[in-house]
């Protein structure tokens, strides 16, 4: 594979590449041939065939059309329908991003003016769906990708090269481990590290934010040398899995970061926050926006069921793992069939209102890291149906006594979730319309999830691409912006429901809330995700009734009066899916490690599934280091 490039060349016209490069594991050729790239369909089917790598034949940078004509071009090219926004050329790469309110009018049918514009301009289109909330994040994301063209073109080479170069190691037996520097036996800061005979992966690198005393994963593990580091993988945007990945750019990593687009915009707002809120509780941040962007810079965004190659002896393919949006399972083929290993990250084994389920059929399967969140045998969550109903019940009550509805949620997942519940139950006349305030991150995440509805359910994709109506766009959704919003929403008397992050009540808008709200009898808390250990809602859950919260030089005692509910809206599988998903896993898996659980949790589904499926299972501790080949 070193010398790849050279050898696609040899197959192909002599001078008709003008350049060859590596854009990660894809290959890019460019030329000044006009014919040639017209008639280049054919040739790239057989190279991709021979090589069994994704190849790619552009026009050269010379020869396409000045950057203001085609503009104008493009802009006559597509419909007005479409909504065209902005046009962004990436010169150095012949590729022009359109943005763009409706992508599927942008394309056309058989992406037909996908291909005019093409021919017509000698420029590569991407159509990129304008989200309709505004999203000043995904914009810019956007405009740091574009502005800094020529940078990423240079990084994407690179892993390129470190991918198809050859061995950096020398080879001595076939082997694979794998370490756990965090999430073993423990709900928090996921961090798992992959060892081959050629190469070192991270999955995950998350914070357990409800932790004082050891917040962050084993870094320190004799084994991990960040030097020697080739790749991380993000499953899903939770600061539990993605918390720490800015740090390792501080302490020198440079390599790719890989993930779905969901997850790249989600995990940024999520360690952006993470940094204010580090601030404002006089602690300095664990990085800066300075690593945070290095980050984005950083990262490889990959669809579901895109295979790729990320090292010389690794190749992943994301599935969906029906946890949050763009949320995936690793599949893993390590040493082109020596291993294959499925790490779940969170999973969901059931359609939600927000989601499809997760996916089970795999290409091979020898080894499979599955969570335990809610792996304990009276661990198992009520039907959908029974759980709308619940939340009705709890509602009404509320409504009818002139209260509050305080739902602290996690930013992404869950909150869209009661959205979607809600807005269901006042669509069909079962609630008043009453207003549901979003406040914290609630409302860019969101924003998020309307740029992306291919990653949503098909009954919302349905909504949202032929009946042109998107559920988040409701008019009884309200955004809080500010303190003195906030406050007018605790200080007003009408009966409302109000989202807000965090969901355990570390930090963030619903401690606030939680503050204003918890002495008034008609209000109501109702907890809508997991609790961690030593979080102020595991507290509360467990029947605190009295706190002190240190504000200036002086302690505010808060007393409960407020009704307090649990309603899991969980995008985590309860005890049975796990084991249905078990079961139904194509191939079957001849391992299963469990991890992300309390310790009982994740003993009692370990015990469960050796006897049930006569499978092999292990639950490891922090720090355990487990050779699966």
């Amino acid at each position: 594979m070193a010398d790849i490039l050279k050898e696609v060349i040899k197959r192909l016209p002599e001078k008709t590449v003008s350049e060859a490069a590596f854009e990660g594991a894809n290959i890019v050729l460019y030329t000044k041939d006009r014919k040639f790239l017209e008639e280049s369909k054919e040739i790239v089917r057989s190279l991709v065939e021979e090589f069994k790598k994704r190849v790619e034949i552009r026009p050269d940078p010379e020869i396409t059309m000045n950057e203001d004509k085609a503009e104008e071009k493009i802009r006559k090219i597509l419909p007005e329908e479409a909504g065209v926004k902005e046009i962004f050329f990436d010169s150095k790469r012949s590729r022009v991003v359109i943005h763009v309110e409706k992508p599927g009018l942008a394309i056309g049918q058989q992406a037909a003016l996908l291909a005019q514009i093409r021919s017509e301009t000698f420029w590569i289109p991407l159509i990129q769906r304008i989200p309709p909330i505004r999203s000043k994040l995904i914009e810019s994301i956007r405009a740091m990708l574009y502005q800094e063209s020529e940078a990423r073109r240079k990084f994407l080479h690179k892993v390129g090269h470190r991918i198809y170069d050859g061995w950096l190691r020398e080879k001595k037996h076939e082997w694979v481990r794998v370490s756990f520097m965090g999430g073993g036996r423990q709900v928090g800061r996921s961090c798992l590290f992959l060892q081959t005979p050629e190469s070192r992966i991270l999955l995950d690198c998350g914070i357990d934010v409800a932790n004082d005393k050891e917040p962050y994963p084993y870094l320190d593990a004799p084994e991990f040398d960040i030097k020697e580091l080739d790749a991380v993988i993000v499953s899903h945007s939770h600061l539990d899995h993605s918390g720490l990945v800015p740090y390792l750019l501080k302490l020198g990593y440079d390599g790719p970061i890989y993930c779905t687009a969901p997850t790249r915009d989600t995990m940024v707002l999520l360690q952006l926050d993470l940094i204010k809120i580090q601030r404002d509780q006089g602690n300095d941040p664990i990085y800066t926006t300075e690593e945070i962007k290095k980050m984005v810079m950083h990262t490889i965004c990959l669809k579901f069921d895109e295979v790729t190659d990320i090292t010389p002896d690794v190749r992943i393919t994301f599935y969906n793992s029906g946890h949050i949006l763009g949320s995936a399972l690793t599949h893993m083929n390590i040493g082109n069939g020596l291993h294959n290993l499925v790490y779940t990250g969170d999973l969901k084994f059931g359609r939600t209102h927000l989601l499809e389920a997760a996916d089970i059929n795999f290409p091979r399967l020898e080894t499979m890291v599955i969570e335990s969140t809610y792996g304990g045998r009276d661990n198992v969550l009520p039907p959908n149906a029974d759980s709308d109903e619940f939340t009705l019940e709890v509602i009404k009550d509320v409504i009818d006594r002139g209260g509050k509805v305080l739902m602290p949620v996690l930013g992404s997942g869950r909150a869209q979730e009661v959205m979607i519940i809600v807005g269901n139950l006042i669509k069909e006349g079962k609630l008043p319309q009453i207003p549901v305030y979003i406040d914290g991150l609630l409302w860019d995440i969101t924003a998020i999830h309307t740029a992306y509805p291919e990653f949503l359910n098909r009954n919302i994709r349905k909504e949202i691409f032929h009946q042109d109506n998107n559920p988040f766009l409701s008019e009884i959704f309200k955004r809080v912006g500010s303190q003195k919003e906030r406050m007018k929403v605790i200080e007003d008397e009408g009966a409302c429901i109000i989202l807000a992050t965090s969901g355990m009540l570390q930090g963030g808008p619903s401690v606030e809330y939680f503050k204003n709200l918890a002495s008034n009898k008609k209000n109501a808390m109702l907890f809508t995700c997991y609790q961690g250990e030593g979080s102020l809602g595991r507290r509360v859950q467990q029947g605190e009734r009295e706190f002190s919260f240190r504000e200036g030089n002086k302690n505010t005692i808060v007393k409960i009066e407020m009704e307090v509910k649990r309603l899991e809206i969980t995008g985590h599988s309860d005890r049975r899916q796990l084991m249905n998903y078990i079961s139904r896993c194509s191939p079957s898996p001849k391992r299963v490690i469990i991890n992300h659980g309390e310790v009982s949790r994740s003993m009692d589904l370990a015990s469960s599934i050796h006897k049930q499926f006569n499978i092999e299972t292990i639950v490891p501790r922090n720090l355990d280091t487990i050779r699966i080949k």
